[in-house]
């Protein structure tokens, strides 16, 4: 989940009817709004799986932190994820007139009576941008798909009737309930309410009339049902039971009757079956004379079916090894089930409000192929750092093959950034160079400071640098006696200014005036100057190694199996 709502485009969405032959490329990240990207890119029923987890409409903003690797020398950070607060405005009202353009009639008069009984705002606008999206994942869909939308109870009785409207009442398929905390958290700080400690899922298919894709899952027994059923251990310590074999209903229901050891009844199996059990060692007669039973092994067992009761899947805590510091970060246990479920392996899985990648990540452990949406350039840079930290073997020369699109891929396409979302270029450059932007780029009384580098001195200590940023073409000499002022007064050893367009020669000047800073691993540039040409030239920042600014995903393991098919094409 991942958004700023903000940042949706004011500009009238037209409708825009896409080719039934369109296909997705895959394995793909997408910056930008879903919407447009859907429109845009996604084609007809070219999708098996949807799992979305767009902001629940809490009005609250969320942060990314930043974790300065020395806290004597820098402190913790945060750069905004995305604002959860909605608001009434031409986006919604461009929402609403798309909807009614779509031919949706029954979506329209929903929404029409809605916003008469709700009137127009907040909550109005966050439903008119969900049911417009809902209507292109509808589109995008296979008819053998399913979709899940990941959301709380706050809203999800809203969600619920505008996914009636778009997927049909009778593609309603589960609401799955997943308790996402403890009941403490509420308690402590003196709720007057019963504890909030779940989370809704509802699932659709597309059609009720076409075979979707289901695969039961199944969770493990409960200690005490296995201690008290599964009692008993052969030769190799495998758990067993003894189950009944006699069949119920007798001649009635079909059953054969014959004598095995020396008993005569009506049996589950017939008697060419019955022999091949015996000769497998699995008919037990405890007693002469007893009723010969079914040695049933517990290793054999799926498991209990899981129901739309999700209790066993704990959230992620601040110790989990998958923890990457992003808001409202899933744990991946939940996503795989979600995929395993209403997927196979080469199938494609599409989340729109990727945020941190969980979805992407567990389709690609599970063999799937995926597509992610995000329009943030925070969280598309953490989800390639993720998934290259997860999948890539340096010692086997694998690199994870994906597409990033979207995101500036040379110096035109950058300064076309620069130019049209300067905020946008800013995060987008402090993150290229291993840096992390000050909260939301928001610019104080530190004169024009906008990020954080931590170079290390040595194999054990990190310095914290320094980084400016400047979109613009107006630049000067000023601003690096700037930020030489900044390096003093704060006593960085190391500063970055990152320009979008080239420095002048006085700039360049003054930059070599700051010195050089000598460590362990050489001495280098103190203030360096660096543009977008140079990174896609390869001319970095010449700097000891930099200290990781969030924590690094464990590497995935997957298995052969998931490999099969059209995934296996892939790689």
């Amino acid at each position: 989940m991942g958004i700023h709502c903000g940042q949706y485009p004011r500009a009238p969405l037209r409708w825009k009817p896409r080719p039934a032959t369109t296909s997705p490329m895959t394995n793909a990240l997408y910056y930008g709004d879903n919407l447009e990207v859907l429109r845009e890119h996604i084609g007809d029923a070219s999708v098996d799986l949807i799992y979305l987890d767009p902001p629940f409409n809490s009005n609250a903003s969320y942060n990314v932190l930043f974790r300065a690797p020395d806290a004597s020398k820098g402190t913790d950070a945060s750069i905004e994820a995305f604002d959860d607060t909605w608001q009434w405005g031409p986006a919604a009202e461009d929402a609403l007139a798309d909807i009614r353009a779509s031919g949706n009639h029954k979506l329209h008069t929903l929404m029409s009576a809605i916003a008469t009984a709700l009137g127009k705002n907040a909550l109005m606008a966050y439903l008119a941008m969900m049911a417009v999206r809902l209507i292109e994942l509808h589109r995008v869909l296979k008819d053998t798909g399913s979709l899940y939308l990941h959301c709380d109870p706050t809203a999800s009785h809203y969600l619920k009737l505008v996914l009636d409207a778009v997927f049909g009442a009778e593609n309603f398929r589960n609401e799955i309930s997943w308790k996402r905390t403890t009941a403490k958290a509420d308690y402590v700080q003196g709720a007057t309410h019963f504890p909030r400690v779940r989370d809704i899922i509802l699932r659709y298919s597309k059609k009720v009339s076409k075979p979707q894709t289901y695969n039961q899952q199944f969770g493990g027994y409960d200690p005490d049902y296995v201690a008290t059923k599964y009692r008993n251990f052969d030769a190799d310590g495998r758990r067993y039971r003894l189950d009944n074999l006699t069949g119920p209903g007798g001649a009635a229901r079909g059953n054969a009757q014959y004598e095995v050891m020396g008993v005569t009844r009506y049996w589950r199996y017939s008697r060419e079956n019955m022999d091949k059990l015996i000769a497998a060692g699995r008919i037990i007669q405890t007693k002469p004379g007893g009723v010969p039973q079914y040695k049933r092994f517990l290793d054999e067992m799926p498991g209990v079916p899981v129901s739309d009761e999700w209790g066993d899947i704990r959230p992620i805590n601040s110790q989990a090894q998958e923890r990457l510091g992003y808001p409202t970060q899933k744990p991946r246990e939940l996503l795989e089930r979600i995929i395993a479920a209403s997927s196979n392996p080469g199938d494609v899985v599409l989340d729109p409000f990727c945020g941190c990648g969980t979805a992407v990540d567990a389709a690609e452990k599970l063999g799937r192929r995926w597509i992610g949406i995000d329009i943030t350039h925070l969280a598309i840079g953490l989800i390639e750092k993720r998934m290259h930290e997860g999948y890539d073997r340096p010692g086997d020369n694998f690199v994870l093959p994906f597409d990033v699109i979207g995101v500036p891929k040379d110096k035109d396409s950058a300064l076309r950034l620069a130019e049209e979302k300067p905020h946008d270029f800013q995060n987008w450059f402090c993150l290229k160079v291993g840096g992390y932007p000050l909260d939301g780029g928001r610019k104080g009384a530190d004169r024009g400071v906008d990020g954080h580098f931590y170079p290390y001195e040595n194999s054990k200590d990190t310095s914290t640098g320094v980084i400016s940023v400047k979109a613009g073409k107006n630049i000067g000499v000023a601003m690096i006696r700037d930020l030489r002022g900044v390096m003093e007064r704060e006593g960085y050893p190391f500063a970055l200014f990152l320009s979008a367009y080239e420095p002048t020669g006085p700039m360049k000047a003054e930059a070599a005036a700051a010195g050089t800073h000598e460590t362990e691993f050489g001495r280098f540039q103190r203030l360096q100057i660096l543009t977008p040409a140079d990174l896609f030239h390869g001319a970095g920042a010449k700097l000891p190694p930099l200290a990781p600014i969030n924590r690094r995903h464990a590497r995935v393991e997957t298995r052969s199996s998931h490999k099969a098919g059209a995934q296996g094409e892939l790689l």
